[in-house]
């Protein structure tokens, strides 16, 4: 058995009014000009960033703001960030908002370190070899990213749009400040959506060829079943400290190493390669992609080995039932009104949609996925197919 590293470095400042040490611990870090990064106007409409504004210049603190961020966030913003950083001479990044701003954000610290063109870093022509620290005030429960190696960032500058991610321990934020009361104004859209995400993490790394520690799966089937019982009770009370305070622990832990631990490799991770071609294409929410996919990935692998798929039913629903371990998931994401299919995702795909997206995984059929299942073109198509319907 290969040897997994667990990696972490990330200080994590947790509980209500952990936002409000933000500007101190900054000063500590040695940060003396800060980018503000953030999104389309949530923050500024909550107050929250006058708040960690007023807190850095009572610090001492001198800042520039870039926001603008959307959901699968753009390398045309990435790259303003990074000139915004040369010239201001940058010495600190704070992402302040959900998953596609510490993105956004770790691409801007990674292109303002290494010149070049950033791009470069998400498309593997070059590897990062370093970042300008990174910081945030984390606003939504999903990515994980605040304590992640990964970054995603779709380029809207060709004619082809095309999402990426980069995956590099330079990527671990220096420190992240997660208060649960800062997502209570969370839609429940995006609660469903979010607490998805968190879920597709752990399934991502629980689904896997090689060794499988046990502890590691048992850790997993106690994060999706909190997940499964803290996302209906935030979408039903949104101020919920508990239950939110519970999805956000859960999204951080699910992406940062944790429920890989002791196992042969990170996971399978083709679900969301498959589900990037959608999200990049037609801008839907990444969390929905992934439940739109998820059951038609799952029963197109399931052969490779139905008794992993039994004993996750086993650990979460009481089930040794691959197909009813599959239902199960497909019956708590509509509980939750999330898609499980493409036209539950608002996408009317035909045969000709489901290659040309096929192909767009593959990069024109010049790789395979997936880990515990392997596919190719034929594979991703026939997934798609299925997906929509048609098969």
């Amino acid at each position: 058995m290969s040897i997994m590293e667990y990696f972490t470095p990330t200080h994590v400042y947790f509980g209500a009014g952990a936002a409000e040490k933000t500007a101190e611990v900054l000063k500590k870090e040695g940060a003396s000009k800060v980018l503000v990064h953030f999104g389309t106007g949530s923050v500024k409409r909550s107050g929250l960033l006058d708040r960690v504004e007023k807190d850095l210049a009572d610090h001492g603190i001198e800042f520039v703001e870039l926001g603008g961020v959307v959901p699968n966030p753009r390398v045309s913003l990435v790259r303003k960030g990074i000139e915004l950083v040369k010239e201001n001479d940058i010495d600190f990044i704070l992402a302040v908002g959900g998953g596609s701003v510490l993105d956004s954000a770790k691409a801007i610290g990674y292109g303002a370190f290494g010149g070049g063109d950033v791009w470069d870093f998400y498309c593997g022509k070059r590897k990062v070899e370093g970042t300008v620290p990174v910081a945030t005030v984390l606003t939504l429960s999903a990515t994980g990213s605040e304590m992640s190696d990964s970054s995603v960032i779709t380029n809207d500058e060709t004619e082809i749009t095309y999402k990426r991610g980069c995956n590099t321990d330079f990527g671990r934020v220096r420190c992240a400040f997660l208060d649960p009361e800062l997502t209570y104004t969370v839609s429940a859209y995006q609660t469903a959506s979010g607490s998805t995400d968190i879920m597709m993490h752990t399934l991502e790394r629980y689904f896997h060829q090689g060794y499988a520690l046990d502890m590691t799966d048992k850790l997993s089937f106690a994060l999706l079943k909190e997940v499964m019982e803290s996302a209906p009770e935030a979408i039903e009370k949104p101020d919920d400290y508990d239950a939110r305070a519970n999805l956000m622990w859960a999204g951080s832990i699910s992406h940062n190493g944790l429920m890989a631990a002791g196992n042969s490799n990170r996971g399978d991770w083709a679900c969301h390669q498959i589900e990037h071609e959608l999200s990049a294409e037609f801008d839907v929410a990444h969390g929905a992609g992934l439940a739109a996919i998820w059951g038609s990935w799952a029963r197109y692998v399931l052969d490779t080995d139905p008794s992993r798929f039994a004993k996750l039913g086993q650990g979460v629903f009481g089930t040794d039932d691959p197909v009813r371990t599959i239902e199960c998931f497909e019956e708590f994401f509509r509980s939750i009104n999330m898609p499980t299919d493409l036209k539950g995702l608002g996408l009317d795909f035909d045969e000709a949609a489901c290659r040309k997206a096929a192909l767009g995984v593959t990069f024109q059929d010049a790789r395979t996925i997936g880990n515990f299942k392997v596919l190719n073109t034929e594979d991703i198509f026939n997934i798609y197919m299925m997906a929509a319907g048609l098969k």
